[in-house]
């Protein structure tokens, strides 16, 4: 059977749901909305300046990704993630991308390999020039990168739902300094097993890494007792701010 291509294409653009979705997912994951509390569509709405639908649609994939809970004829709160069960997720994202990567060594053509290796060398220009965001969108092509060099499509797509519950999370490790450069370095050790046809350990590189930015998450998500209560939502690390959600359209 003939290896699907493995070219990554960037993210694409985000809808105005996606945005809501990933704003109201910043506060949620930081704590400025609370396990229970009541997700309003309407007030919602006035808040980022659109109408009720991309609300709904954001509000349905938080549901999607267990971070929204709906409730009959009285609409959606905030879920309660307990974080045995966010453990238990980052579990099983550490295996599926740890079998992505035992697979990429054993299958993935030479030409294959050097085009993972280019890729991951343009995180180190996000590294040296301290481009947080850019890695960011990096650090997303790169794990794209390896789910798609699997060969697998059903692992492929298996991967990617699990990464989407926990999206939010992930993201939250490069509020810390220095993060993109630990990132790059397991990412390299996570390549150069792949380039070598090392299965076990390019898994076990990639079992670590993920399960580092598990502990990562912790990290960022512990009371720092110095710091003030945010005053507002909009106070949340990475949220745009409502006018940014007007602008892009309803």
């Amino acid at each position: 059977m003939a290896r699907r291509p493995t070219s990554t294409p960037p993210p694409s653009k985000r809808t105005t749901a996606e945005m809501i979705r990933e704003a109201l997912s910043d506060r949620i994951v930081h704590g400025i909305l609370r396990p229970g509390e009541a997700l309003d569509e309407t007030s919602l709405a006035l808040e980022f300046g659109v109408s009720r639908t991309p609300i709904r649609e954001a509000l349905r994939q938080l549901e999607t990704i267990g971070l929204a809970a709906s409730r009959p004829h009285r609409g959606a709160i905030v879920a309660n993630l307990t974080p045995d069960e966010l453990d238990e997720a980052f579990v099983v994202m550490a295996e599926l991308e740890a079998l992505c990567a035992r697979l990429c060594a054993a299958s993935m053509t030479g030409e294959e390999k050097a085009a993972l290796a280019a890729l991951h060398e343009t995180g180190a220009v996000c590294v040296a020039e301290n481009d947080i965001d850019g890695f960011r969108d990096h650090n997303e092509r790169f794990h794209n990168a390896i789910y798609r060099g699997s060969g697998n499509g059903f692992l492929e797509e298996t991967t990617l739902g699990v990464r989407r519950r926990l999206a939010p999370f992930r993201k939250m490790q490069f509020e810390l300094e220095r993060r993109i450069e630990g990132s790059q370095a397991e990412h390299d050790r996570i390549v150069r097993a792949i380039v070598e046809a090392d299965g076990e350990t390019a898994a076990t590189a990639m079992r670590d890494h993920i399960l580092i930015v598990r502990d990562k998450v912790d990290e960022v998500a512990a009371p720092d007792p110095a710091a003030p209560e945010p005053a507002t939502p909009d106070a949340a690390p990475g949220i745009p701010a409502p006018d940014v959600f007007a602008k892009a359209g309803r």
